[in-house]
């Protein structure tokens, strides 16, 4: 997982960001997003967090592909490249793991709907973000993370990302 460490989230560099956050990075903001909202939305924060935990780990194997470069190219399914991943890993890791990321991506329960707004809602806070930092090329992502979020919470927390800094994030909570 060290390699999550170092690997860029390379969709913004379509953005002009030269620097991107890490996958790893990305994916522990979704854990903890993941679990505010299944806190707010009554599901199991637990398992909302390890769901934004596994969500991306096949990118070490398969690189972060652009959503735009999805039209062109055809990927192993997160599920295949988990399981190789996992091949010679203890059998109770190889079986939760997989649990987890098949849930994740064919799963239809509340904490499934939660993980996924947190990943959403994860990009539309970085986008935000690097907008105050000057990068004007990131709307799309703040409008198109928006548009696909599902729960009342999500949607909440997104509008008190958009009507603050982040500085004043920081100064702050929801009640």
């Amino acid at each position: 997982m060290g390699m999550l460490k170092r690997a860029a989230r390379s969709g913004w560099w379509i953005a002009g960001i030269k620097d991107p956050e890490s996958i790893a990075e990305h994916s522990f903001r979704v854990a903890l997003i993941g679990a505010v909202l299944a806190m707010m939305e009554g599901a199991d924060p637990a398992k909302v967090a390890l769901m934004g935990v596994f969500h991306d780990t096949q990118e070490t194997r398969v690189g972060d592909i652009p959503h735009i470069g999805r039209r062109y190219l055809t990927a192993a399914s997160n599920e295949q490249v988990t399981a190789d991943q996992l091949a010679a890993a203890h059998p109770a890791v190889r079986s939760g793991i997989q649990e987890v990321v098949e849930e994740y991506e064919n799963g239809d329960s509340l904490e499934v709907l939660v993980a996924h707004d947190a990943d959403k809602l994860e990009c539309l806070v970085q986008a935000v973000e690097y907008r105050e930092q000057g990068h004007q090329n990131v709307q799309n992502w703040i409008d198109t993370s928006l548009n696909n979020l599902k729960t009342a919470s999500a949607q909440q927390l997104a509008e008190a990302a958009l009507s603050m800094t982040s500085v004043e994030w920081q100064q702050t909570y929801l009640r």
